[in-house]
């Protein structure tokens, strides 16, 4: 036994040797002999060395065996011995494996032996299940080498097993620790996740019992989450419980924001209201801590139950941090894909639905519709003169008006109706599985416009606000929701037509304007497609020298069919559809160009003038594209003027002023065009970077024979003149007009009395004259 113990030191190279333990032990060991040597002497009886070599091998709190070829315990150590249940060494010897375990556990442990022997190699850090288990599962690692006599034949085998349960265990969790961050990952449902967590920590601490509570949306209740090893009677019990001082270890738990442990639940004064509901179940000890958010918030408790009465052991304790923290790593998660999904299909402002979740209910309503044969109303509704509200009491009361109006209307429909907020001041209200009654569909929707229409208080302000309703009724009105949201659409432009504040119904007159004007957009985005826009020019002439100094570039539509085409028939919906902005852009290049081209004929240079839209000036890359239109066509920034109206500037007049001081920078001259029509102020005019103004035609149409025009013009130039701005009349077309602008120091005028709009051609026989 000795020399095979020695010469498995020696040669097995042994993993389980190589632990630090057993060196620990080998080092012990040496000096023990050492001091017996020392002692003794090399006289000492070999009786004495096998006894402290026994002595040694007892101290060992692994498993040390000898077994000969038929698998007998030849020898073993004080630990394998008792774990087999003996008090003495000579009650094992003799005996199998099989003589002490279940067949079932020991086959693979003798099939291992089986192969030492045959083979005679040995096996190193094999793990297996112990087939003592202590109360729980156990594992070992063990390492088998053979037995042989002196001449070298193999008569048994040796092994030597040690404990490794705690290692097994802590790679299990990790493990699990994986497994739960991938379901987290991976968006698995709460509950689920929920009752793999438990089940871990379950399986990793025997006779536990685990449990998950969530904090309801109030934060005053708790709520199951998952406890699948609790009394179901139990779980349903405090389902929804107040959290608070004195409720249990859960609710006190989420109550104070801190861990609660309950060693005896039968005397403590947390559960004194709750002892009946939980004394027939025989849990004796709770310990709950609370499930937080990343920044602190409670979101529930995880709490584990025994039947024992105590506190948690420091490994329990770390195993209820690390589930309360993975709980709510996937609380938190699934919170922020609810949000995230919430905000895909909802207004942030005021929560209602948004119109990608309308699109994909309207459709399901339609269907009901065809199949129980009942109405659907849909109505387009637009707050009236909302805009005033945000510039007089400021977008923040704007909001809350939002708010407010969404409230009032959410109040007048069923949970079945939908109320949606498209933008802006625009909503739609679906209403569902009306009776075939024009009148009842009317009088709901009247009743929505009167709680809009109720007072309320903003900004320290009492006020009203109305608002201009277009009305549709599925099937009479349309057949798909693009339909009827069209024909609701322009119901509702109807209603502000006729004065705000009313509804209008959707009928056949409408239903005409609405494919004439589906009509006219579609040519219109057939004409930027192909080119058939063309420009004339007006010329402006200087009132001291005669001269024509600029033209005014004018938009014509040279319609295939319809001939030309002014501006008053399609520049309002080229603004409504956004064409304005390639059609602008078109423009500008074309007036450049021309201009260019004329210069470089030999003609006198001029300035050329093109109007501006609101749409293009907000445009981000405006000035940039400006530039790139004057690089493009070689002309001179000095030769190109940008009229800009009153009512475009002041709509945000701190930005307009900064672009226009870009385009200033450029080179290029700014002119505000039909000045005195708009609402520009004094104080906002005077840091306008233009260098003209022009009067607009409604002034000069009635000279000399209205007294306030003439009053009103006289008034212009001489602002201009203390502005030290240039001042054009438009709409010129007498002499008695030239003469009472000339005598008022008007500088320029513009209209019919020099000539009409003319084609490019054309403009080169006036410049030439």
């Amino acid at each position: 036994m000795t020399k095979s113990l020695d010469r498995h030191r020696r040669d097995s190279g042994s993993r389980i040797a190589s632990n630090d333990d057993t060196q620990r032990l080998i080092a012990a060991s040496q000096r023990l002999a050492a001091e017996v040597s020392r002692k003794f002497g090399p006289e000492t009886d070999i009786a004495d060395r096998h006894y402290w070599l026994e002595t040694m091998v007892n101290h060992i709190p692994d498993y040390i065996y000898a077994k000969d070829l038929e698998g007998r315990f030849l020898i073993a150590n004080r630990a394998t011995v008792a774990d087999n249940g003996f008090a003495e060494m000579r009650d094992l010897i003799g005996k199998t494996d099989y003589d002490l375990h279940p067949s079932e556990l020991v086959d693979h442990m003798a099939a291992a032996e089986r192969q030492v022997i045959e083979t005679g190699q040995p096996i190193f850090g094999m793990e297996e299940r112990a087939f003592v288990g202590k109360g729980y599962e156990r594992w070992l690692m063990t390492s088998k080498v053979p037995l042989r006599n002196k001449q070298g034949a193999t008569i048994g085998i040796v092994g030597v097993s040690r404990d490794i349960t705690d290692r097994k265990k802590a790679e299990r969790l990790l493990v699990g620790q994986a497994r739960l961050l991938e379901l987290i990952a991976t968006s698995t449902p709460l509950a689920d996740f929920f009752n793999e967590l438990i089940l871990m920590i379950e399986a990793h601490l025997p006779g536990i019992i685990g449990s998950i509570l969530l904090l309801s949306p109030d934060g005053k209740h708790l709520l199951t989450g998952a406890a699948p090893g609790l009394d179901e009677a139990y779980c349903a019990a405090i389902h929804g419980i107040a959290i608070g001082p004195k409720v249990g270890s859960c609710g006190t738990a989420a109550w104070r924001g801190e861990p609660v442990v309950v060693a005896d639940i039968l005397s403590d004064p947390l559960w004194e209201e709750y002892v009946t509901l939980i004394e027939p179940l025989g849990y004796r000890s709770c310990w709950s801590t609370p499930i937080r958010s990343y920044q602190g918030q409670v979101l529930g408790t995880f709490a584990l139950y025994s039947h024992e009465v105590g506190v948690p052991s420091a490994e329990q304790s770390d195993l209820i941090s690390m589930a309360a923290h993975l709980a709510g790593i996937a609380i938190e998660r699934r919170q922020s894909e609810e949000r995230i999904q919430f905000m895909a299909h909802h207004d942030a402002l005021t929560g209602l639905p948004n119109r990608v979740l309308f699109d994909e209910r309207v459709a399901s309503a339609l269907q009901q519709a065809r199949v129980t044969g009942q109405w659907v109303a849909l109505a387009f509704l637009d707050l009236d003169n909302f805009k005033l509200i945000n510039d007089t009491l400021g977008h923040n009361a704007g909001d809350e008006l939002l708010r407010v109006v969404a409230g009032r209307m959410l109040a007048c429909v069923r949970k079945s109706d939908m109320i949606v907020r498209v933008g802006g001041d625009e909503f739609i209200i679906l209403l569902n599985g009306l009776p075939p009654d024009s009148g009842i569909v009317l009088s709901r929707l009247e009743d929505i416009r009167a709680a809009i229409g109720a007072p309320l208080v903003l900004g320290g302000r009492s006020l009203q606000v109305s608002c201009s309703m277009g009305v549709v009724c599925y099937p009479d009105h349309g057949e798909t929701a693009t339909e009827l949201l069209a024909n609701a659409d322009s119901a509702m432009y109807r209603a502000k037509e006729a004065g705000r504040n009313n509804l209008q119904v959707f009928d056949a007159e409408m239903a005409a304007k609405a494919h004439q004007k589906l009509l006219r957009h579609e040519e219109l985005r057939d004409a930027v497609t192909r080119e058939e826009f063309v420009l004339h020019y007006q010329p402006q002439m200087n009132l001291k020298t005669g001269r024509i100094f600029a033209a005014e570039s004018l938009l014509r539509w040279q319609h295939p069919e319809r001939g030309m085409i002014s501006p008053g028939e399609f520049i309002p919906l080229a603004e409504e559809t956004g064409l304005i902005v390639p059609i602008g852009d078109w423009v500008l290049n074309e007036a450049c160009r021309q201009n260019k081209a004329w210069q470089d004929a030999g003609l006198p240079p001029i300035v050329v003038s093109v109007n501006v839209s609101a749409r293009q000036f907000k445009e981000r890359n405006w000035v940039a594209r400006v530039a790139e239109v004057l690089e493009e066509t070689g002309l001179e920034p000095r030769f190109l003027e940008l009229e800009l109206t009153e009512s475009l500037i002041m709509q945000d007049v701190g930005t307009a002023v900064a672009t226009m001081h870009e385009l200033e920078a450029l080179g290029v001259h700014l002119a505000i065009d039909d000045f005195g029509t708009g609402y520009s102020s004094l104080s906002a005019l005077k840091s306008f970077p233009v260098r003209r103004l022009k009067i607009d035609r409604s002034f000069v149409q009635d000279i000399p024979r209205d007294a306030d025009d003439m009053a009103i013009t006289g008034a212009i130039i001489s602002l201009a003149q203390k502005l030290q701005m240039q001042v054009i009349a438009e709409g010129v077309e007498t002499q008695e007009q030239v003469d009472f602008l000339r005598a008022s120091g008007c500088d320029d005028i513009q209209g019919y009395f020099i000539s009409r709009p003319v084609g490019a051609a054309a403009f080169v026989a006036l410049l030439a004259g």
